[in-house]
């Protein structure tokens, strides 16, 4: 990298305090021309208020921040915007009842500058007068880095952009890293996957508690990186993670069985069954009916034929409250659907306890407290902005919708990418979790983009490919390689023929 000559962007000593909770104490950043820089740290650590400081949505409460050698305070995204800072936030920016279109010009950018964008992510066959709330969530992740890329900006930051993106896509987001790097700009990328950082990144920034603790070249430098964000202790407990032997029950119904499941396009023909204290990994590419296929189970779309049975018992799901009642909760995709964002922790949490908790009206206060302070206990939640649980980091907020069925109770969970977006601790923290209902005879059925975590999560996988099953195997076979073969909807075969 150049020297100072180079430097684009200088953040010294920023700070930035929510009433009582303190979110960054003195973060330093210096991003060179033409660089992609990684900002790293665990969730809480502050990267997310310190993306929106750099690009106007907070002011500082202190620090400096220097813009191509000239002092720069943005009011506004509007402002950093101008200035040459665009961010695709770790949620879309975008308004999920008006249309893309529509989307588009709120953002006042260029309606074709951003169909360029689109087709350069191979997204362009997607309707500008479609409703964003019909649009899968990773397809709006795209679509929000579209509107950020018809800026044109010389810095670019990528909030956990990948998070919500299966492996094919995460590829072309990739290559519009590259492209911009090669034309002399720059990127700050947030991303909890260590491989993508390594194989991207020119350089890393980490902070820890709010506070920068040291800047690093990425090339081999995975276990220094994740040392500098958890402490060396908390790093090596987080390398340690042991699968727990299953305790899978067997002579009785299973807890979940799905036979010959339709819907739409999207779900062909679909039957597994799930035992009790059985974790069912399920693996696949972008849209191949995975989140359809778990709205179906959970009651959130009606199927269009085939059974769902709950320990034997076949259910009429017309609604989310059909399949909790018997004992089926989701944890959905998008953790900001499932939350009250201006209301505490506490209320969150137990919002799912209520029916339970009542008594000729009144709700048990200490049997609600008891519950709630349990489940904050077992997940780990960091509290300290508990009045409105908005103002938790993004892996306390999944923590937390995590907490809410801990709390009520239930006898099967359906996860849906509970772990995207979310630090290597807290991931260990979530596997021990689910290792734990599942050995106490609850069962788990979790889908999830990141393939590493079926063998680490998981007893067994299945793969779907084109709405139907194209392949299931026990964990310890379930490699990468094996994964991806049956995602792409090819015939079993060996890892080594695969890697040929």
């Amino acid at each position: 990298m150049a020297g100072d000559d180079n430097l684009l962007l200088r953040i010294h000593g920023v700070a930035k305090r929510f009433n009582s909770v303190v979110a960054l104490r003195s973060a330093d950043l210096e991003v060179q021309a033409g660089e992609v820089h990684a900002l790293m740290g665990a969730n809480g650590a502050g990267k997310s208020t310190l993306v929106k400081i750099i690009t106007g949505v907070y002011p500082a409460d202190g620090g400096e921040i220097t813009l191509a050698g000239k002092p720069s305070v943005f009011r506004s995204p509007a402002e950093a915007r101008r200035a040459g800072i665009v961010s695709v936030y770790q949620d879309p920016a975008i308004v999920p009842d008006l249309t893309v279109a529509q989307n588009m010009r709120l953002a006042r950018v260029p309606l074709e500058a951003v169909k360029a964008a689109m087709r350069t992510l191979g997204i362009d066959h997607i309707d500008l007068s479609r409703t964003a709330r019909d649009i899968d969530f990773a397809l709006l992740r795209l679509i929000d880095l579209s509107r950020a890329l018809a800026s044109n900006p010389s810095i670019l930051l990528l909030d956990e952009i990948t998070a919500a993106l299966p492996a094919d896509l995460s590829e072309r987001v990739f290559q519009v890293v590259r492209d911009w790097r090669r034309g002399g700009k720059s990127v700050i990328f947030i991303s909890h996957r260590m491989a993508e950082v390594a194989a991207l990144c020119d350089r890393a920034t980490v902070l820890r508690d709010g506070v920068t603790v040291g800047v690093t070249p990425t090339a081999g430098a995975e276990a220094k990186i994740v040392n500098m964000m958890l402490g060396t202790d908390v790093a090596k407990a987080a390398a340690a993670v042991e699968r727990r032997a299953a305790n899978i029950a067997t002579g009785g119904p299973p807890a979940l069985e799905v036979r010959n499941l339709n819907y739409g396009h999207a779900v062909r023909d679909v039957s597994f069954s799930v035992a009790p204290g059985e974790v069912l990994g399920v693996a696949a590419l972008e849209g191949q009916g995975q989140e359809e296929l778990f709205d179906c189970i959970a009651g959130v779309r009606r199927a269009d034929a085939g059974e769902v049975r709950a320990h034997g018992e076949l259910l009429r799901l017309r609604h989310p409250a059909d399949a909790i009642r018997a004992g089926l909760v989701l944890v959905p995709a998008n953790r900001l659907q499932a939350l009250l964002h201006q209301r505490s922790v506490r209320e969150n949490i137990a919002l799912s306890a209520f029916g339970a908790l009542r008594s000729w009206g009144a709700i048990a206060m200490g049997a609600e407290r008891h519950r709630v302070d349990d489940a904050i206990q077992r997940l780990q939640i960091d509290t300290r902005a508990a009045p409105e649980v908005r103002r938790l980091s993004g892996g306390n907020q999944q923590k937390v919708v995590i907490a809410r069925w801990i709390a009520s109770g239930f006898r099967t969970l359906l996860c849906f990418d509970p772990t995207r977006g979310i630090d290597v601790g807290t991931k260990q923290q979530i596997y021990a979790l689910l290792r734990e209902v599942a050995g106490q005879g609850a069962s788990v059925l979790l889908f999830t983009s990141e393939l590493p975590e079926i063998r680490l999560a998981c007893d067994r996988a299945i793969v779907l490919f084109g709405g139907r099953i194209s392949g299931e195997m026990p964990a310890e076979k379930a490699d990468e390689a094996r994964l991806l073969h049956a995602a792409h909807g090819l015939p079993p075969a060996e890892t080594a023929e695969v890697r040929a």
